[in-house]
């Protein structure tokens, strides 16, 4: 089951379950249609072998930083990431997968080296980056397939 947030309508109050992954699509009120107002998430989402597949699928972008908690780079590029996702939020899934809890998704996508950093357009890998870069190289690259 996909994680869900509840968006309270701006017209008529009625409270919508939202799945996180449909952020994107621009959801409307179940009872009146009126758009409802997407705040960006306050943090990266989290990614496991369960979700993957169907989070990147229905996104129109990715970025999903793939990592370990004893990593010394993983924790640097850390902050770069959590950034992102509030900049982006709203026009990208920004995601993190812990390698050692999902190995399926790790093993599917050959990691063998972390960070590496996976980017997604339409649900198909686009490109990739191994190793911790500058901040402003990770933002180009998301922007750039938008």
């Amino acid at each position: 089951m996909s994680e869900t947030t509840i968006i309270t309508c701006p017209s008529c109050g009625v409270k919508n379950r939202v799945p996180v992954d449909k952020m994107n699509l621009g959801p409307r009120c179940g009872r009146c249609k009126t758009p409802l107002a997407v705040r960006a998430p306050s943090g990266p989402v989290t990614l496991t072998d369960a979700n993957f597949d169907q989070m990147i699928s229905s996104s129109r972008a990715a970025l999903v930083d793939c990592w370990a908690p004893w990593c010394g780079p993983c924790r640097m590029i850390g902050p770069t990431i959590e950034e992102l996702s509030k900049e982006f939020g709203s026009r990208a899934l920004v995601g993190k997968l812990n390698v050692d809890e999902n190995p399926s998704v790790a093993q599917r996508f050959q990691i063998r080296s972390i960070p590496t950093l996976l980017f997604f357009k339409n649900g198909q890998l686009s490109d990739t980056i191994v190793g911790a870069v500058p901040a402003q190289q990770i933002r180009a690259k998301l922007a750039s397939i938008l």
